[in-house]
C-alpha cells in the first residue's frame, strides 16, 4: 500500500517485484494529511496487503505526518503486516519528529532514513533501517553479499563523526534561510499560484497557473511544462515536476539550493514564465 502523492519508487520497486499496489490518497482537500481510517479499512477488506509505505516528511508534499496517525495504523486490531516510515527528509524536520526509537514498542514498524539528503552524501548510495530483531534479521537474510563497500562504509563513518555533523547542521541552518527566502520570493514571479503541503523539508511544492492570477489563471500542467522544459534544455536548470500526482495539478518541487544557486533559479523562473506568457498572449 502507498499514499499518494507518494515517492515515485514504491510503485517503480514494486512493478519490477511484480508486487501488487494498493492506494489510498492523502488528503487532497485537508493539506495531504494521513487518512488512518481509510488506511485501516482498506487492511481489513484486503489481508493480501503485507507492506504499506508511509512518507514523513512527505516527498513531494514536505510535511510531517503526526506520529498519532502512523500509531492509528501501527495498531491495527487485526492486520498482520509491516509499517514502513521513509524518514529520508527527517533531518531537515522539527527535533522529535523521526518514529525511530518507537520501533523498540511497535515490532510491525521499520524506519528508513538516508545519507544522501541533509548530509549530501547521495553517491555513496547508503540507506539505514531500524526495526526490532527479528525484522533485522530477515533483512539481514535477504540482501546481498558485500552490499557495502569499503569506501561506502569509510565515508559514512566520516560524516557522522561530531565534527562533521555540526558542519551538516551549519549547511542545514544556511539552507532554511534560503527556503525562508523562496516562500517570499516565489509569489513575486508571474503564474505563482500557492505553496502545496508543508514546510519541513529541503525542497518546496509550488503549483503555478497557466496565465497570472490577476488575469484568472487556474493551475496548468501544460504551461508548468514548457517552462520546466525551457528550464532544462535552455539553461540546464532540473526542478521536479509533479502534475501528475493527484492533488497537484501545475506543480513543480523545487529544491532548496545554495544563495547563488537561488539567484540564479529565481531569475530564470521568472524569465520563462514571462517567455511562455507572451507567446501564448
Amino acid at each position: 500500500m502507498i499514499c499518494p502523492p507518494a515517492y515515485g519508487m514504491y510503485q517503480v520497486s514494486a512493478d519490477v517485484n511484480d508486487v501488487g499496489v494498493v492506494k489510498v490518497n492523502l488528503d487532497l482537500d485537508n493539506d495531504f494529511a494521513l487518512r488512518p481510517q481509510a488506511i485501516n479499512e482498506a487492511l481489513t477488506n484486503d489481508p493480501l496487503i503485507k507492506v504499506i509505505f508511509i512518507c514523513s516528511p512527505a516527498n513531494p508534499t514536505g510535511g510531517v505526518i503526526p506520529k498519532s496517525d502512523i500509531i492509528q495504523v501501527l495498531e491495527h486490531p487485526t492486520w498482520n503486516g509491516v509499517v514502513v516510515v521513509d524518514e529520508a527528509y527527517v533531518d531537515f524536520a522539527p527535533p522529535g519528529t523521526s518514529l525511530a526509537q518507537d520501533v523498540n514498542e511497535y515490532p510491525n514498524l521499520i524506519v528508513t532514513n538516508t545519507l544522501s539528503k541533509a548530509f549530501g552524501l547521495a553517491a555513496i548510495r547508503l540507506g539505514v533501517t531500524y526495526s526490532q530483531t527479528q525484522i533485522s534479521r530477515l533483512l539481514n537474510n535477504l540482501k546481498g553479499p558485500y552490499n557495502m563497500s569499503a569506501p561506502t562504509v569509510a565515508l559514512a563513518r566520516a560524516a557522522l563523526q561530531p565534527e562533521s555533523i555540526k558542519r551538516m547542521e551549519e549547511n542545514r541552518e544556511k539552507m532554511f534561510v534560503q527556503r525562508d527566502r523562496l516562500l517570499e520570493e516565489l509569489p513575486k514571479i508571474p503564474g505563482f499560484g500557492r505553496f502545496l503541503g508543508g514546510y519541513e523539508t529541503n525542497f518546496l511544492l509550488v503549483q503555478f497557473l497557466g496565465k497570472p492570477a490577476e488575469e484568472g489563471g487556474v493551475p496548468d500542467n501544460e504551461v508548468t511544462m514548457k517552462v520546466l522544459n525551457a528550464l532544462v534544455n535552455e539553461e540546464k536548470l532540473l526542478t521536479r515536476y509533479r502534475g501528475k500526482e493527484p492533488g497537484c495539478v501545475g506543480t513543480l518541487r523545487i529544491t532548496v539550493g545554495t544563495k547563488d544557486e537561488m539567484d540564479n533559479m529565481l531569475v530564470l523562473l521568472r524569465k520563462k514564465f514571462e517567455e511562455v506568457f507572451a507567446a501564448s498572449s
